[in-house]
């Protein structure tokens, strides 16, 4: 990650966003070895200090984006109408036949993005197939130093593959394509905790704050004994856990049916659930495993665009923060979100809370939403000094252009930074102390040179993968078919924006 500039800074002739003034007000702001010391107007410096000039802008902390997968770097714009769990499908086609190099790559692409959208720390759950390696793993922390971003590397795994943890899938295909699905097969529990262990044990990115935590996929994708073996790794290394929690009615129905309680208190019931442990999604989470998750002390990250793109339904903003539960914004992948742009997250969550109720006091306001995507999402990522222009915050900091059609008037800074702000307004980008992003450029890499990697990559990768394409186009129709199925059954909750998923509504 890129280093904090040496000894001290002051930042003037800027604007501070405060989620408590309706129009943030002029300050100025003190930084030493990449720590912001002071916040206020005309501070004393000591002699020598650097002047940076931030006249015409908005400052705000550097957006945290709670969930991300980097590995979707290059399988971009690869699904229209895919469910979640036609995505998972898809993974031997799309995900398939990486090098080394490409697995870098495929990260650098979505944390090249992530930068030039004032995002600066992502919590990222990437996934090798059929097991994590320690080199796979450190190539995907190198690509967020080479862009200059903090981050939490959690290799997405599991022991179950998605025919095998959905009941009845594999008894739903036609025989030929049953015999392709019994072949595509996970790790032994073992053998992939033993590879964790290995990178947990050797990892030398923590002093770049790219720091490491556990990823069990989906709970019913993972055997009681693999989720077990994940806690007692997080304990023993004190990293964090995170997993995709009920983010589809079939997560939820299969759920029930399989444990004859939510996945929330099957979890908890092994001793997952805690401070550290971050749920995605959580769209098909009652009131009681809200209630569940505040009093551990775990944290949501919430997906807004990809929710709605792979028709998993709403997730209850405001309720689970007038809970207490911790919440954090996230973009999910680049193949499910279709981008990694914090500044939509922010304004789809907002929105998505309006859609669900006609009253207002019900909806989220612009100011939680801001702490959602701030100090919401750090959290949820384990850090305590980032998402805030504070004393004793790192100095992770976003320019964003005032002289912008968005921000003309400048009346309420946190309407228009949620509502407004498409991330058209970002001039420079501080990450410690140091430019990564400066006048609409990255100042650590070359963007000329990853379109064409980007492209080489995709021309050899679509060839390599052109068999696992067309097996998973015969394969497509029949998982979205069986599933569509399991989502129709009753539940106790409903997440939907009609009453029935065949409403036709």
């Amino acid at each position: 990650m890129a280093k904090a500039e040496p000894g001290w800074q002051i930042i003037r002739g800027g604007r501070v966003a405060d989620p408590e003034l309706r129009r943030a007000a002029p300050a100025e702001i003190l930084i030493q070895d990449g720590i912001i010391r002071e916040v206020g107007e005309s501070l004393a410096a000591p002699e020598g200090t650097a002047v940076v000039d931030a006249s015409g802008c908005l400052l705000h902390p550097g957006l945290v984006n709670a969930h991300v997968h980097g590995h979707g770097g290059l399988g971009r714009g690869q699904g229209d109408r895919w469910s979640l769990e036609t995505l998972l499908a898809s993974a031997p086609w799309v995900g398939g036949s990486r090098s080394l190099a490409d697995k870098r790559l495929s990260t650098l692409l979505c944390a090249a993005e992530m930068v030039a959208k004032g995002c600066t720390c992502a919590y990222d759950l990437t996934t090798e197939v059929p097991t994590p390696t320690v080199e796979g793993l450190d190539a995907v922390a190198d690509a967020y130093s080479a862009v200059g971003m903090r981050a939490v590397v959690a290799p997405m795994v599991a022991d179950r593959s998605l025919y095998e943890a959905i009941p009845g899938l594999l008894d739903a295909l036609p025989d030929n394509l049953r015999r392709e699905a019994e072949k595509i097969r996970l790790r032994p529990a073992q053998e992939t905790l033993a590879v964790m262990a290995q990178a947990l044990k050797h990892w030398r990115w923590n002093a770049e704050d790219i720091r490491f935590a556990v990823a069990p996929t989906i709970p019913h994708h993972c055997t009681r004994e693999f989720l077990c073996g994940c806690r007692d790794l997080a304990r023993e290394y004190g990293v964090g856990l995170h997993s995709h929690v009920a983010e589809s009615k079939v997560q939820a129905v299969v759920g029930m049916s399989t444990y004859g309680r939510t996945l929330t208190q099957h979890m908890d019931s092994l001793g997952l659930i805690g401070p550290q442990f971050t749920v995605a999604h959580g769209v098909w989470l009652d009131d009681e495993d809200l209630k569940l998750l505040a009093d551990r002390g775990a944290s949501i990250a919430h997906n807004p665009a990809s929710n709605m793109k792979l028709g998993n339904g709403m997730f209850r903003l405001k309720r689970a923060l007038d809970l207490g539960v911790n919440v954090g914004l996230g973009t999910d992948g680049v193949t499910s979100g279709d981008n990694c742009n914090m500044y939509e997250a922010m304004r789809l969550a907002a929105f998505t809370s309006h859609v669900q109720t006609p009253v207002p006091q019900n909806w989220a306001t612009a100011e939680q939403v801001y702490r959602a995507g701030t100090l919401g999402s750090a959290r949820a990522a384990g850090f305590d000094d980032l998402g805030a222009i504070a004393p004793g915050m790192k100095a992770d900091i976003v320019f964003l252009d005032l002289v912008k059609p968005h921000w003309m008037p400048h009346n309420s800074t946190m309407n228009q930074l949620v509502h407004a702000e498409d991330s058209t307004g970002v001039r420079h980008v501080m990450i410690g102390g140091r430019f990564v992003y400066r006048d609409g450029r990255h100042t650590l890499i070359d963007l000329a040179k990853l379109v064409d990697e980007a492209e080489a990559a995709r021309d050899r990768l679509e060839a390599a993968n052109a068999q696992q394409k067309a097996l998973f186009e015969l394969l497509e129709p029949v998982v979205a078919s069986f599933c569509s199925g399991l989502a129709s059954r009753p539940y106790h909750l409903s997440r939907y924006m009609c009453d029935a998923p065949n409403s036709g509504v």
